[in-house]
Order: structure tokens, then sequence, then C-alpha cells
């Protein structure tokens, strides 16, 4: 992996300060994607992970981002390669009856994901503003519908890497006004330990970060890039920008993830302060490390909610208008129809919603039950020569995949039973 990660800097980088101003003009699908696994979900996991085992587990982070690395790079070659998404390619390659069930199992995984993303931007509302739950998920659907109806592609993506900046900000100034114990941080990213009872904390962080919504949007959004396919020399310097956009913007969930562990170890593991639920989190750091750290800690939480409802949709979007074999298109029915039934089914489960965190736990487990699909279909398009031609996958990379896929399979079953 290493090697790899060299031989790409060093291709990308040989002709000089050209094709250094060059690869920025290509960073930006991999922020959005990013997005997914800094949202609410993950919110919960790594604060239960800092709070209850200190820096042991940040180990897990690094796993889950490297794994993630993996799948989102090859599922972006497949976007570039055939200038189609996943869905797109699931309608063009699948028997008719089958490409419908998978991309409306997918379909009902997004419509959960924006159930998590709606509760956690609620969450953060209620803390602020003390709004209702109920009211503050419709404020947040009907901003994102209107930021992603209104706005070219271009524009989403500088409000969503705003987002981003904004939380990791937020992490920044939080890590500054704790005491952290920089050296066990520094084991902990590296040293695997499974502390007694850790088992299903560290799954769920590992089955927070790769996400089936995920896989299906990055595909679509690396299109917004254009180049030139027909020319095998653009092509490949295409699959190389790629992939470091993809490092770079993992690379920046890992760093705000894993801000998330070392925040609630420093404060919460720190004081002997047990943290199950994100408005008790919110409550704790005021009193000990001042009323300021609440604050901060719930606008991160609403940019995160906003931010990853906003790609929730826009992965819903792109699943159902594959389903007709169409790309994402916000101007086009098929589109907005795919955003429609994404948010309101919902905005309708949260109607009935009495435990906000127990809602949570429901909408990943449809997500534990999808992954393996999502994954899957991915794999058979990337391994397939009729579907990827020349650039189909090496066999070394197939093991390293399948192996991921079967991996996540499998901790996501073992989730889903734990639950």
């Amino acid at each position: 992996m290493v090697d790899f990660i060299k031989k790409q800097l060093l291709t990308v980088h040989q002709n000089g300060k050209q094709h250094v101003s060059e690869v920025f003009k290509f960073i930006g699908p991999g922020i959005i994607v990013t997005v997914g696994f800094i949202d609410p979900g993950n919110w919960a996991a790594n604060l239960a992970a800092g709070a209850s085992y200190g820096y042991e587990l940040l180990w897990v982070v690094t796993l889950s981002t490297i794994m993630l690395i993996l799948l989102q790079h090859n599922v972006a070659h497949l976007g570039i390669v055939r200038g189609q998404c996943l869905s797109e390619c699931a309608y063009e390659f699948l028997p008719r009856w089958l490409s419908r069930f998978v991309l409306s199992t997918a379909g009902i995984a997004a419509a959960a994901t924006a159930l998590a993303e709606f509760i956690g931007a609620a969450i953060a509302l209620k803390m602020l503003f003390g709004i209702p739950l109920v009211i503050g998920s419709i404020l947040t659907a009907v901003i994102c519908s209107v930021m992603l109806i209104t706005n070219s592609y271009q524009k989403l993506e500088r409000i969503i890497a705003g987002f981003v900046s904004l939380i990791a900000l937020a992490y920044v100034i939080e890590v500054n006004m704790v005491n952290v114990d920089w050296a066990a941080a520094g084991i902990g990213w590296v040293n695997p330990s499974i502390p007694n009872e850790s088992m299903l904390v560290i799954l769920s962080i590992l089955g927070a970060v790769i996400m089936p919504h995920n896989l299906f949007l990055h595909s679509e959004i690396i299109q917004s890039r254009q180049f030139n396919t027909q020319d095998p020399e653009i092509m490949q310097r295409q699959l190389r920008y790629e992939f470091l956009d993809t490092l770079l913007s993992m690379g920046i969930g890992w760093m705000i993830n894993s801000a998330m562990i070392i925040l609630a170890a420093a404060v919460f593991y720190a004081h002997g302060v047990g943290v199950t639920e994100l408005e008790q989190a919110e409550e704790l750091l005021k009193p000990l490390i001042g009323p300021a750290a609440g604050t901060i800690f719930a606008l991160a939480l609403l940019f995160a909610g906003f931010a990853s409802s906003a790609t929730a949709g826009m992965a819903g979007a792109s699943i159902f208008a594959g389903m007709w074999g169409e790309s994402y298109d916000m101007k086009d029915f098929h589109s907005r129809l795919g955003l429609f039934l994404t948010y309101v089914p919902a905005l309708g489960l949260i109607l009935f919603v009495t435990d906000s965190f127990q809602a949570l736990l429901v909408s990943q487990m449809f997500l534990s039950l999808q992954l393996p699909i999502t994954i899957f279909l991915q794999l058979f398009m990337t391994s397939s020569r009729r579907v990827m031609g020349q650039y189909t996958n090496r066999t070394f990379t197939n093991i390293i995949l399948w192996g991921i896929g079967i991996v996540v399979t499998g901790m996501n079953i073992y989730l889903l039973m734990a639950s």
C-alpha cells in the first residue's frame, strides 16, 4: 500500500509544478464523499469509543479509513472509465429485474441514511435553539432540498467543502481546549488493541465509515471533472488525480474522526464519565471545559448534519435516476423524484420517533443489510472486462478488494445480530 501511494505521488509530480497546479483542479469530489463518514452516526460511535476506552481505539479509525480509501478509489475509477455512475452501470449490465431490486435496496439505504442525518441536524438545532426534533428535521430537509435544487454541482461542492472546513476548525479549537496525551494517541493510532467488551464499539466505528450511498455518490460526482476518455494518456492522468483527491479527502475525514475520539478521551474518559448520546456529550462538555465548548460542539454537529443530509439526498437522487439509465441532474424529473423518495419517507418515520438514539440504531441496521449488496455490485462491475475494458481490476487488487468486501460484510452481519 505504501509503495503504491509513493508510486502515485511520484508519477503525478514527475513533471514539476505544472502537474501540481493541475492536480488541485481535480480536488473536490472526494470532499463531498468525506461528509458521509463524519456524519452524526460517526459522532455517536467515536464519542462512545473515546469516553469508554480512551485513546485505545484510534487504530480502528486508521484501519477503516484505509479500507474506505481502497473502495472509494475503486468505485471512482468506474465512474471515470465508464462515464457512468454505479447505478447506471447496474441498469446497463444487469438483468432489468435484478438491477431494479438492487437499486431499490440502495434507495432504501439512502433514505435510512437521510433519517440519521436529519436526526443529527435536528439534535443540533435543539441544542442551539430549543427547536423540537420533528420541526428541526423538517427544516433540515427543506433547507437541503432547496440547496440541491437551486445550486449547480460546482456551488454545492464549495458549500459542502465549507461545511467540512468548519467542522475541522471546530474540532481543532476543542482539542486545543483540553489536555491531550499525544503519546497515548500516537500509540493508539497504530497499535491494534481490543479492550474487554469493546468489540461492538469497534464494529460500530468500522460500520459507520463505509456506507453504501457514498459508493454510489462517488461514482457519480467524479464525472463533474470533464475529460477526454478517448485519450489513454489523459485517462491515466485523471485516474491518478482521482487517487490524490480521494487520499487527501479521506485523510481529512480520518483527522476529524480521530479528533472526536481524542476529545472524548481527554474530557470524558479522563474524568470517568460515560457518554451514550450526543445531547449528553454537549451537556457534559460545558461544566468540564466551559460553555463555549458545548456551543462549538453543537455548531459542528449542525454543519455535519446539514452536509450529510445534502449528500444523502444527492445519492438517493443519483440511485433513482440510474434506475432509468440516467445521470444525476436536479433539472430532470427522475432525479427530483429520487430526492423526494429519499427525504419524505425519512421524515415520515421521524414523526413516530420517540427515542432518537434508537432511531439511529434502526437506520444503521438497514445500512448493515444493504452494504454487502453495494460492495459486491461494485466489485462485480470493476472486475469485469466487459464493463471496464483494459482498466479492469488487476488480480492483486481484486484479492484485496474482495477480502475487504468479505470482512466488511461479516462485520456488518455481526453488528446487525448484536444490535
